[in-house]
């Protein structure tokens, strides 16, 4: 759980500076919605290995805990990604 929450903040915290990024329209926007997008992906990895565990009150719990902040995570990403395609 500790390690989800930890892949969490710092998928949280790539998006966060490729959002501004993208925002300001910087040169640097691609690159980190690529890292933004990475760490997403590796977070999601996590998440399915520890919900198709063989422990499920674990499986459970990280449905519980993390999953809703995962789909929020993943629809920001998405949306980041949609407004960066718009500003081409």
């Amino acid at each position: 759980m500790d390690e989800l929450q930890e892949l969490y903040a710092y998928a949280r915290d790539e998006f966060e500076i490729a959002a501004e990024e993208t925002e300001k329209v910087s040169v640097y926007a691609q690159d980190d919605r690529e890292a933004a997008r990475e760490a997403l992906t590796s977070l999601q990895e996590k998440y399915k290995a520890a919900t198709e565990g063989s422990d499920a009150s674990l499986a459970e719990e990280v449905k519980r805990r993390v999953g809703p902040r995962i789909r929020e995570l993943e629809n920001a990403v998405t949306a980041m990604e949609e407004m960066a395609q718009n500003q081409d």
